[in-house]
């Protein structure tokens, strides 16, 4: 039997929710997450900014993900996301960023400060950023204004009106897509997209140039998991068709798997996102055998972090409940 190679491509909470469910099913599946490096925010964006060095937040997200489940590893997933609360510029720092940067400035590469964490973890799977080089991400949105680098994007900060729509994504500069994220995604059987953000975790890795292409021309079977909610000033009254077409624009590629949570939301968690302008995002997709709904929802609550300033998602999907529909879904 043919080995499974799965690809994610994202970044955040999304990505570490799925690495994290997936990794259960290795060896019997091969994984690989290709991350984005366009995180300008929080203790990441401060660290880009200090040192000149890729952002390291989404790539420590995955290799805690992907770190062994043992007590002492355990111990070590912990520490590596572990917020400063306090401490005079080290307050709203993340000591697995920080160790990251520490590693990149002594091994003198990101590729090399990955390998050399991972070794520490014990992960199971690869790390991989999707660029080697600084970028940053724009936005243009409905009426032609222009927002610049990840964060002012993820937040608003042009303070736009909440149904405002994003046009068009891309990055400048142009720097290519890394070999390592080109060769991951050839020899990948399955590439996942999402969940996550669309435009700051997902679309941003499909607008590095080089990645489209590769998924062009890739055989692998396209996986989609879309977002719960929509996100102010980003994707307002966006349909699930609609967001599947917007990744279908940037990727070249349509979905061969669909997977859509079926479960209920809180009611006092929806009365919490109406209150940012945020809702669910409306089914309008049709019934088919390649789109499955289904419970994968995580009912526990969300804890926020201590130190954190990024808002963060509390309506996630389940670990274990979306890798194994996957798993069942990919294994027919």
């Amino acid at each position: 039997m043919k080995q499974l190679r799965i690809v994610t491509i994202g970044g955040g909470t999304g990505t570490h929710m799925l690495l994290s469910g997936l990794k259960k099913y290795v060896p019997e599946v091969e994984l690989s997450a290709v991350v984005t490096v366009a995180d300008t925010g929080g203790s990441t964006g401060r660290l880009r900014d200090a040192f000149g060095f890729l952002p390291v937040g989404d790539s420590r997200m995955a290799l805690t993900a992907l770190s062994a489940d043992n007590d002492s590893e355990s111990l070590l997933r912990d520490l590596f996301q572990y917020r400063f609360e306090k401490g005079d510029g080290l307050a709203g720092h993340n000591f697995g960023n920080l160790f990251l940067t520490a590693l990149t400035d002594l091994l003198g590469s990101e590729e090399q400060a990955l390998l050399a964490a991972g070794k520490l973890l014990h992960v199971c799977g690869n790390v991989i950023p999707v660029a080697g080089e600084k970028l940053n991400l724009l936005a243009r949105y409905e009426g032609g204004v222009i927002a610049e680098g990840e964060s002012i994007i993820d937040m608003n900060g042009l303070h736009l009106p909440p149904t405002t729509r994003i046009e068009r994504i891309w990055i400048e500069p142009e720097v290519p897509a890394s070999r390592f994220a080109r060769e991951a995604i050839h020899e990948a059987t399955h590439i996942i997209l999402g969940p996550g953000d669309l435009y700051t975790s997902t679309i941003a890795n499909l607008v590095v140039p080089g990645i489209r292409e590769a998924l062009e021309l890739s055989d692998a079977s396209i996986v989609v998991i879309p977002s719960l909610m929509t996100k102010a000033a980003q994707t307002s009254k966006m349909t699930l068709s609609a967001q599947l077409k917007e990744l279908e624009r940037y990727s070249g590629r349509s979905a061969d798997l669909i997977l859509l949570n079926s479960t209920a939301f809180p009611k006092e968690l929806l009365e919490h996102y109406a209150g940012e302008h945020e809702f669910p995002f409306f089914d309008d997709l049709p019934k088919a055998s390649h789109i499955i709904r289904a419970d994968l929802l995580r009912s526990e609550p969300v804890i926020e972090e201590k130190g954190d300033v990024s808002r963060r998602s509390l309506l996630r999907h389940d670990p274990h409940k979306v890798a194994a529909t996957i798993m069942s879904a990919i294994r027919k």
